[in-house]
This record gives C-alpha cells, structure tokens and sequence, in this order.
C-alpha cells in the first residue's frame, strides 16, 4: 500500500500510479492540456506542475510516480504564476475568436484561461497565419488554435495505430498535418477529434450548427454496426442527433470508435424512411394504413398455416434488432404460426461456425472478454482483417503486438500489415489443408488433453489421417512460436467459415484452441448475431441455446408460452429459399432484413421471394427485399426504441432511446400486435416486459434485470445455466479433390467504413467512401495491364459489374474483391455457392472471374 497526501487529505494507494491519477482518484482536480486518459504521459505542456515536499523546483504530476509518504501541494502563488506565464505564450498565437470556434463551451484552453489566465497580453507580436483546411470531406483543421500538444498524433500513433498524421515545421510554424497533406486519407476513426483540448480539429458533420450547451439531452447507449458493441453518447437537440462522441471509462471501448459508430449516425435521420405502411394493390406497393395492413398480415397467414400447416410458413430474423425483437418473433413464428423455420443472415457465418464451435467445445468458448487479447503472448488472426470487420476488436490486436506479442496472420489483413510477427499465404482456398497439419502437428508434440473424449479421438483419426502435411512458407516457425506460447488467443473470421469445406477449417481451429487451451473470439458483422441465437432465432434450438429435439426443454416452454411447439427441426435460410421454389413455404415473415442483397445468389433467391404466396417485410427502410413484398411494415430504428443487444464477448448491454420517433413500431409491438390478431395472444407493454418473461422462461437469462444489464457488466453466463455436456460422435469430413487453376476468384471485401447497406444511408460515410471499386494485386493488376484508376469490366457465370480498379498491396494471391455495400451494385449477385453440408453456411470459394478494361 502506498500512502501520499495531497493538499492535506491522505489517499491510499493499492499500485503505483502518478500523482495526477492518485490527485484524480482523490476527486482534486490538476489542470493538463496534453494528458489524456488513453494516452501516456507526456510532460509537454507544464500546466500539471505541483510542489512536493523535500523537491526544490516544481514537478510535473502526469509524469511524476506517486511514493509512499510523499506530501504534495497542487496550488499555491508560485504554481498559479506558472500556469499563468505558460497559458499567456500559448495565447501568444492563439486566435481569440472563442465566440466563433465550435469547441467553445467545451474547449480545456479556454477553461483553463478563464481559471488561471491574464486578463490582458503582454504580448504584441503578430499572430501566426495558417489558413484553415477544409479540404477533407469529414474534418477540418485550423492550425491556428493548436497548441501542440500531440494529443492527436500520440493517438493516431500510440492508440489507434493508422499513424496518418504528424507534427511538421519547428518552433513556432509547427503544425499537425496529414502525411496526404490535403486530406486526412486515414481509417477516419475520429478519435484525434476525441483527443483534441481546442478547436484544431472538427467534425465537419455539425460544425457551425449548434453550441454544447444548446443540447437538450445526452444519452448513454450503444452503437448499431459490429458485433463489438461499443458504448458511446448521444447528444440530441430537438429531438434530431447531432453528435455522437465516445467517453473515457464508458463501456469496453473506453473512448475510442471507429468511423462507422462515430460518423454512421445519419442513417437514422434519413429522408428515405420508411413512413407509413405499404400494401401491394393490383401488382403495386400503396400507402396503406396500420389497422388495414396488420389485419391482412394477420388474415394471410393464417389462412396460409390452415390451408397448408404450420412448417408452410418461415421466418427470418435480424440480427440488427434487439434480443427483445428477436424473443418475440421467434414466439410468434412458433406459437402463432406454427413452425420452426426461423433464421437469419447469421447462417453465412457467425451462427454457423458459433454452432459448430459449441457443439465441440461446449457453450461459451466464443464467450471471451476483447481486453483478453491485449494480454496475449500470441494472436493467431485468420478468416478476415479484424480491424475492418470489429475495429476495436482490431486495436486490441494491435495493442498485443505494441505489448510484444507474436502476431501471426493466415491470408490477408489489410490493418495488422505493420503490427504482424509471421504471415503465412497458403495456396487459395488451400487454408483447411494447412491448419488440419498444424493441429495434427501440435497433436503430435503435446499429446491428449483428456478432457474431451469426441475431440481427442476427432484430432487423434486426423493425425493418422495420410497426406496431412503443409508445404508454406513459415509453417515450422508458426508451429514453434503456438507450442512455446503461455497465452494464445485465436481471432477467426467468416472468410474461413464461407468454404465448400469450411467445417474443416472449423474443426482445426477447434482442435488447436482445445489442445493450447486457448481463448477463441469469433468475428461477428452485425450488433446483434449472438443474441439472435440466444433468444432462438435458429431452426433447431429454443432461447437459451436449448435443443429443440429434447422433449423436456420442448415442454418447458410449451408451458410457459401456453401452447404446443412442432417437434420437427425447422428449415435454415438456404433450405427456406428453396423451400420458396419448391413450393413447400408458401408465406415468408422477414423482419429487419434484405435477403434479396445479402444472400449468395441474389438473382437466385430473387426470384425464389417473387414465387412466394405471401411475403411481408418488416424494416425501416424500402429494400430490394422489402419491393417484394405484398405487405411493408414500418418499423423503429437505431435510438428510437429500448432494447439489449448481445455483443461477440457474450455481454448483454442496454441500447437506450434517445429519440422520439413519429412513424414506425417498435418491432416487438408489430409482431404481437399482427399475433393476437391470429388468435395467440402477447401482452407487453414495453420492451421491459419481454425480457421478465425471457429472465422467467430460459435459464440463460435467469433474473436478469434492465437494471442490471445497464451497469455494463452483465458477461456470460449472467445468472444462468449453461448447457453442460459435449457432443459423442464428431461430424465426418467431407474431403472433395478441388483444382483452384483459374487466373483469377472474386471475392468478398468488408470495408472499414461500411456494413451492409445501412452504412450507404449515411452520408459521411458515404463521402469517405462512395462507391464500389474492384480491389486487385499489384501483381495482378500488372497480369492485365492494367493501373489504378483504370475501368473494367468482369464477369462470373452469375452476371456481370464495371468498377473502377483499387491497388492494394496487401493482397498477395489471385483473389480480386469487391464489396456487398452498395444499393443494386452487391457481390452477392455475382457469386455462386455451395452449401458445406455440415455447417449449413454457404461456400464462396471458387468463384470464377474474368477482367476487362473498357
């Protein structure tokens, strides 16, 4: 224990920090300009100086460590003096137009002057003249108001790791800049914004448009894109966002965001919402009104569930609505229609390889908390760049590795270019190959582990198994650093799981986290794919991750729901969409999702929707799905609405409304609403209401509270009863000889500033990244003639796009990539697929792709 005082009161210590912090713990303020709580000390700007004891000159507190008995004064004359003489040569240059700057009322400088500042300048030299840059489309910077305290660039460097800017020129025509000098070109994660004390950078989103202080309320919540869940605050001012901003100390991401939770709010605001109810009339979509569209929702399927049965009907669920959303539907599928055919666009890949992972390793393996990461000796990273796909999760890797961690790559990742120890490049499509000999190699070095008798005898037949060698470049010294690793954490991507053979690549990651004993976190796309699966919104499982096909779980919540549930297991998306054109579903519910866009095959499952006898589609905005459709609901979005959201750590969190909203349902409503209209009755009368009833019927969620869900806290396995127990008999390989001799395969890109479609109604992201491009090699770009810029035209056997060529440098096999982002303009379409027959996810490789320059 370490004991200091500081101005006469006695602060116990239990580690050593600075005195700044143990001041801060203390509740006494020191004033700083260049600490940050995310940031290292620094020392630059003087104005922490105190006055310790048995210390002849001032000290700085943010550098200065703590020490047991050290008596500390932080204001006296001669502290005030200094704090004065350091903020009047920072004013020197600084341009007093405090009524003008955004930052006003919120900016640390002007505080600070308004404390300790002269009343009047000494100095009458004339200012520094820098003009002020609007040349990027989301920040400004004016370099007049820098004080230089680097807070920017040691975040950008330190904490972010893009490295984009730096401070150029010396004395006093220094100045941060970008490294492209006109605009930023960075991962526009923001967070220099966060940093900044002053009103050097803003946000070009609201500059100019309204004043801190004119905020009518500031709302605590979480973000709508990945899977990570990230806390952040939203500042609202008639009932419209303004601003979105993270907070130091709030939620896992601790003030950090990335560019789709800092500048993909717009969505929410857009004039494309939908309105009002639309129901098809003589072969077009009419404004409709709510009791005339619910009515025939309701008159429809059930006339549908008598005329054909129950399993006729299906459901697909949203991973991008709450677990309330997602509770309710599937109740409703079940009870009030009669049928388990209930999924989501998860079955592409989280809700796969999540099921796949559990039944060999048991629930929770994915359950690890993302800090974990960071204090990994080794990260293996395969299936997807992190930092593109969960870019907080992407900083924790890149933490790990400023930490001196091994980080070790298979394939392509963008984003850890700069931070990886080894990258190891198989043959495409070849990864499954080269992990089962890793994991037949490890097997071979430490043996059985004994504690899972299916996994030992599943490894143990693969290491027999002939033929199982790898011939890459750095594979002995990836197999050397995984066996002399203390702590490995395995980041797998859907890339990986989007195979014809993708279960093998399953189960050799399974096998090497079981025999390291090491922690696996599962890359997820969307906020809500674990709570989908929690609360049911799969084909054979019931909330809770129960199996359908127990009876005794079965008649557990047949009593609780006050009804019979089929018995049967019901179909995946992919069976549903040919269960559309083979006429066994005749009425599809979709709710919160564009199938139409985001499965494989567009034109294919396209067509399958337009066979339907009845579809309805539930969103908030007029997808390629939702023109389908013989009936549009209006639903609530992002902030509109009170619901939890189950992030890829397996924690429960609270999104909170922040807006009121004058069209739309929440989703939750719709459903019951159109339920008790077919005979089965669901009364709540908010959000609150179905997670009692979840807390009450699945042992997963048992007690749990919006009380204590909203401190933050509320991890895996709550106050509930994971499923013990392990499969008996491991799934057989399917081994398939496959030849990849073409010159070149189209593939999937997942950009950093988009996630699906609902990132291309924002305008921000938009401006930072407008428009599809055709992402290539160097060396395949040279292959074909062609450069950066340069239009193309390609083709697959499924149709055909023009784009504009992208060179990156960090793909480094035959793969060209483009984007499912953008409206009419989708990957999806141009992919065929196979289903891999044991993890029922579709298999993109081997998508052949032919390139011309027009």
């Amino acid at each position: 224990m370490i004991t200091v005082t500081i101005n006469e009161k006695e602060i116990t210590l239990d580690k050593p920090v600075t005195v700044l912090e143990a001041a801060r713990k203390a509740g006494i303020k020191i004033p700083t300009l260049c600490y940050h709580e995310a940031l290292k000390p620094y020392g630059g700007c003087r104005l922490c100086v105190v006055e310790v004891e048995r210390m002849p000159k001032l000290q700085t507190s943010c550098t200065l460590m703590a020490a047991d008995g050290m008596v500390v004064r932080t204001e006296s004359e001669a502290i005030s003096a200094v704090r004065r003489g350091i903020l009047e040569f920072l004013l020197i240059n600084h341009p007093l137009d405090c009524p003008y700057c955004d930052k006003a009322g919120e900016c640390e400088l002007q505080d600070l002057v308004n404390k300790y500042g002269p009343t009047v300048g000494r100095y009458k030299e004339e200012k520094r003249k820098v003009p002020e840059s609007h040349k990027d489309q989301i920040l400004a910077r004016n370099m007049e108001r820098c004080v230089l305290c680097t807070r920017c660039v040691r975040m950008c460097n330190d904490v972010q790791g893009a490295s984009a800017i730096s401070i150029v020129g010396r004395g006093g025509h220094s100045r941060m800049e970008p490294f492209s000098s006109a605009s930023f070109n960075c991962e526009y994660c923001g967070n220099c914004l966060t940093a900044c004390p002053v009103g050097a950078i803003l946000s070009r989103l609201y500059i100019h448009s309204f004043r801190p202080w004119q905020i009518d309320r500031e709302v605590e919540t979480v973000c709508s894109y990945c899977g990570v869940g990230c806390s952040l605050a939203v500042q609202v001012r008639d009932d419209s966002i303004k601003r979105v901003i993270p907070k130091p100390g709030l939620g896992l991401n601790n003030g950090l965001l990335c560019a789709r939770g800092r500048f993909g709010y717009e969505y929410i605001n857009s004039s494309e919402r939908l309105r009002t109810p639309l129901v098809r009339k003589n072969g077009r979509l009419e404004e409709s009104t709510w009791s005339e569209a619910l009515e025939l929702v309701a008159e429809r399927l059930s006339a549908t569930r008598k005329a054909y049965g129950g399993p006729a009907i299906a459901g697909i669920a949203s991973p991008r609505c709450s677990n309330e959303d997602n509770y309710v539907f599937q109740k409703f599928i079940r009870m009030a229609c009669g049928s388990n055919s209930i999924d989501s666009i998860s079955r592409m890949g989280y809700a796969a390889a999540q099921k796949y992972f559990e039944d060999l390793l048991g629930q929770g393996i994915t359950a690890n908390i993302i800090d974990g990461i960071k204090n990994s000796e080794t990260v293996l990273v395969m299936g997807g760049d992190p930092t593109a796909i969960n870019p907080i999760l992407g900083l924790s890797v890149r933490e790990a590795a400023r930490r001196g961690a091994n980080i070790i790559v298979l394939g392509n990742a963008k984003g850890l270019e700069r931070f990886s120890t080894l990258r190891i490049m198989t043959d495409v499509f070849k990864e499954a190959g080269v992990l089962e000999a890793l994991l037949s190699d490890i097997y071979q070095a430490k043996g059985v582990r004994g504690e899972k008798s299916a996994m030992d005898e599943g490894i143990a037949r693969l290491s027999e198994r002939t033929g199982v060698k790898a011939d890459v470049e750095g594979f002995e010294k990836l197999k050397e650093i995984l066996l002399t690793s203390a702590s490995t954490s395995i980041v797998f991507g859907p890339e990986l799981v989007q195979r014809s053979d993708g279960h093998r690549t399953l189960f050799a990651a399974a096998g090497i986290t079981y025999l390291l004993e090491a922690r696996l976190y599962l890359l997820s796309e969307r906020p809500n794919e674990q709570g989908l699966i929690d609360a049911g919104c799969v084909p054979d499982m019931l909330p809770g991750g129960r199996p359908l096909d127990l009876y005794d779980f079965r008649k557990k919540f047949e009593a609780a729901w006050n009804g019979s549930i089929p018995g049967e297991d019901g179909l995946t998306i992919f069976e549903m969409i040919e269960g559309t054109r083979d006429k066994k579903i005749k009425a599809l519910y979709i709710m919160g999702e564009n199938p139409a866009f985001n499965l494989p095959g567009g034109l294919y499952a396209r067509e399958a929707l337009k066979g339907l006898d009845f579809l309805v589609v539930q969103d908030i905005f007029l997808t390629e799905t939702a023109e389908l459709a013989d009936v549009v609901l209006p639903a609530l979005g992002w902030t509109e609405k009170t619901g939890t959201y189950t992030n890829l750590e397996r924690r429960i969190q609270l999104q909170r409304k922040a807006v009121e909203a004058s069209y739309g349902m929440e989703d939750w409503r719709i459903i019951s609403e159109i339920s008790g209209k077919m005979g089965y009755r669901m009364d709540y009368s908010g959000p609150e209401d179905v997670m009692e009833e979840m807390a009450r019927v699945s042992p997963l969620y048992r007690e749990l509270t919006y009380q204590e869900i909203g401190k933050g806290n509320c991890l895996w396995p709550y106050n509930g009863e994971p499923l013990r127990g392990e499969i008996s008999k491991m799934p057989e390989a399917v081994y398939a000889a496959r030849d990849f001799k073409e010159d070149f395969y189209l593939a999937v890109e997942r950009p950093l500033f988009h996630s699906g479609t609902l990132s291309g109604k924002s305008p921000a992201l938009m401006r930072i990244y407008p428009e599809p491009v055709l992402k290539m090699s160097a060396k395949a770009v040279e292959k074909l003639g062609l450069k950066e810029g340069d239009r193309v035209q390609f083709f697959t056997l499924a149709g055909s796009r023009e784009a504009f060529v992208s060179v990156d440098e960090s793909i480094r096999d035959n793969r060209v990539y483009y984007s499912n982002n953008f409206r009419g303009n989708g990957v999806f379409s141009l992919l065929t697929f196979n289903i891999d027959k044991v993890t029922k996810a579709p298999g993109l490789d081997g998508c052949e792709v032919k390139i011309r320059k027009l």
